[in-house]
Protein backbone atom coordinates (compact mmCIF):
# COMPACT_ATOMS: atom_id res chain seq x y z
CA UNK A 1 0.00 0.00 0.00
CA UNK A 2 1.65 3.24 -1.18
CA UNK A 3 2.49 5.87 1.88
CA UNK A 4 -0.03 8.79 2.11
CA UNK A 5 1.38 12.12 3.90
CA UNK A 6 -2.22 13.91 5.52
CA UNK A 7 -2.00 17.03 6.87
CA UNK A 8 -4.20 19.93 8.36
CA UNK A 9 -4.07 23.51 6.78
CA UNK A 10 -3.85 25.95 9.99
CA UNK A 11 -4.08 29.72 9.16
CA UNK A 12 -2.54 31.80 11.81
CA UNK A 13 -3.05 35.93 12.68
CA UNK A 14 -0.62 37.82 13.81
CA UNK A 15 -2.42 40.73 14.89
CA UNK A 16 -0.36 43.76 16.21
CA UNK A 17 -1.37 47.09 17.56
CA UNK A 18 -2.56 50.12 15.82
CA UNK A 19 1.23 51.68 15.96
CA UNK A 20 3.39 48.19 15.52
CA UNK A 21 4.45 48.39 19.14
CA UNK A 22 2.55 45.43 20.70
CA UNK A 23 1.35 41.44 19.44
CA UNK A 24 -1.91 39.88 20.35
CA UNK A 25 -0.84 36.70 22.04
CA UNK A 26 -3.55 34.23 23.51
CA UNK A 27 -3.09 31.43 26.11
CA UNK A 28 -4.16 28.12 24.74
CA UNK A 29 -6.46 26.17 26.87
CA UNK A 30 -7.25 21.89 26.41
CA UNK A 31 -4.21 21.63 23.62
CA UNK A 32 -2.48 19.37 23.15
CA UNK A 33 0.82 20.24 21.88
CA UNK A 34 0.25 24.11 23.22
CA UNK A 35 -2.17 23.78 26.53
CA UNK A 36 -0.85 26.87 28.56
CA UNK A 37 1.03 28.57 26.18
CA UNK A 38 0.65 32.17 24.28
CA UNK A 39 0.38 31.62 21.06
CA UNK A 40 -1.19 33.58 17.89
CA UNK A 41 -4.61 33.12 17.05
CA UNK A 42 -6.38 31.13 14.19
CA UNK A 43 -7.24 27.30 12.92
CA UNK A 44 -7.53 24.91 11.04
CA UNK A 45 -9.43 25.38 7.24
CA UNK A 46 -12.85 23.87 6.76
CA UNK A 47 -14.40 22.58 3.37
CA UNK A 48 -17.27 24.87 3.55
CA UNK A 49 -14.63 28.30 3.54
CA UNK A 50 -14.86 29.42 0.09
CA UNK A 51 -11.64 30.76 -0.05
CA UNK A 52 -8.66 31.10 2.62
CA UNK A 53 -9.43 34.76 3.63
CA UNK A 54 -12.87 33.10 3.72
CA UNK A 55 -11.21 30.83 6.66
CA UNK A 56 -9.47 33.61 8.06
CA UNK A 57 -11.96 35.53 8.99
CA UNK A 58 -14.29 32.84 10.29
CA UNK A 59 -11.35 31.40 12.89
CA UNK A 60 -11.00 35.56 13.97
CA UNK A 61 -14.88 35.81 14.42
CA UNK A 62 -14.93 32.03 16.39
CA UNK A 63 -11.72 32.60 18.62
CA UNK A 64 -11.60 36.67 19.30
CA UNK A 65 -15.60 38.02 17.87
CA UNK A 66 -16.82 39.17 15.23
CA UNK A 67 -16.57 42.74 16.64
CA UNK A 68 -12.82 42.74 16.29
CA UNK A 69 -11.63 44.16 13.43
CA UNK A 70 -8.09 43.56 11.37
CA UNK A 71 -6.55 44.86 8.44
CA UNK A 72 -4.56 41.63 6.94
CA UNK A 73 -2.40 41.58 4.41
CA UNK A 74 -3.81 38.80 2.34
CA UNK A 75 -1.45 38.30 -0.42
CA UNK A 76 1.61 37.33 2.41
CA UNK A 77 2.19 34.07 4.70
CA UNK A 78 5.27 33.18 6.60
CA UNK A 79 4.41 29.38 6.25
CA UNK A 80 5.76 26.76 8.78
CA UNK A 81 5.47 22.80 9.09
CA UNK A 82 4.77 21.65 12.41
CA UNK A 83 4.62 18.14 13.27
CA UNK A 84 2.33 17.70 16.08
CA UNK A 85 2.33 15.14 18.89
CA UNK A 86 -0.02 12.74 17.50
CA UNK A 87 1.66 12.36 14.30
CA UNK A 88 0.28 14.46 11.95
CA UNK A 89 1.20 17.09 10.21
CA UNK A 90 -0.04 21.11 9.49
CA UNK A 91 0.78 23.68 7.63
CA UNK A 92 0.95 27.03 9.18
CA UNK A 93 0.66 30.04 7.30
CA UNK A 94 0.77 32.84 9.15
CA UNK A 95 -0.71 36.24 8.24
CA UNK A 96 0.15 40.05 9.17
CA UNK A 97 -2.73 42.32 10.61
CA UNK A 98 -3.18 45.35 12.16
CA UNK A 99 -5.92 45.58 14.80
CA UNK A 100 -8.42 48.01 14.01
CA UNK A 101 -10.98 48.75 16.32
CA UNK A 102 -13.72 46.57 18.36
CA UNK A 103 -14.06 44.39 21.40
CA UNK A 104 -11.60 41.10 22.02
CA UNK A 105 -13.96 38.00 23.26
CA UNK A 106 -12.01 35.04 23.75
CA UNK A 107 -13.15 31.78 22.77
CA UNK A 108 -13.18 28.83 25.28
CA UNK A 109 -10.29 27.32 23.19
CA UNK A 110 -7.83 30.10 24.95
CA UNK A 111 -8.25 31.48 28.99
CA UNK A 112 -6.06 34.70 28.52
CA UNK A 113 -4.96 37.19 26.19
CA UNK A 114 -2.08 39.92 26.20
CA UNK A 115 -1.11 42.86 23.92
CA UNK A 116 2.40 42.40 24.63
CA UNK A 117 5.57 45.02 23.66
CA UNK A 118 7.13 43.60 20.64
CA UNK A 119 10.48 45.18 22.55
CA UNK A 120 10.15 42.74 25.31
CA UNK A 121 8.57 39.61 23.24
CA UNK A 122 11.76 37.66 23.68
CA UNK A 123 11.53 37.32 27.56
CA UNK A 124 7.98 36.41 27.64
CA UNK A 125 6.91 33.74 28.40
CA UNK A 126 5.62 31.37 28.27
CA UNK A 127 4.76 31.23 24.27
CA UNK A 128 5.49 28.85 21.54
CA UNK A 129 9.05 29.51 20.44
CA UNK A 130 9.07 31.00 16.89
CA UNK A 131 6.45 33.80 18.30
CA UNK A 132 9.52 36.55 18.10
CA UNK A 133 10.45 35.24 14.54
CA UNK A 134 6.96 35.49 13.33
CA UNK A 135 6.18 39.07 14.96
CA UNK A 136 9.38 40.65 13.67
CA UNK A 137 8.42 39.56 10.26
CA UNK A 138 4.75 40.69 10.83
CA UNK A 139 6.19 44.32 11.59
CA UNK A 140 8.59 44.39 9.09
CA UNK A 141 6.02 43.32 6.35
CA UNK A 142 3.09 45.74 8.19
CA UNK A 143 5.49 48.84 7.97
CA UNK A 144 6.27 48.47 4.49
CA UNK A 145 3.17 47.38 3.22
CA UNK A 146 2.75 48.48 -0.60
CA UNK A 147 -0.53 46.83 -0.95
CA UNK A 148 -3.80 46.79 0.09
CA UNK A 149 -5.27 45.78 3.33
CA UNK A 150 -8.55 43.76 3.50
CA UNK A 151 -10.43 44.25 6.64
CA UNK A 152 -11.65 40.68 8.47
Amino acid sequence: MPSQTLFQYCQKLVILSADKSKVLLAKRRREADYDGVYSFVGGKMETTDKSILAGMKREKDEEIGVKAKINVLPNETYNILFRKSDGLSMILPHIAGVFVSGDIVLSDEYSDYQWVDIAGIESFEPKIENVPELTYWAQNKLSNASQDFVEI
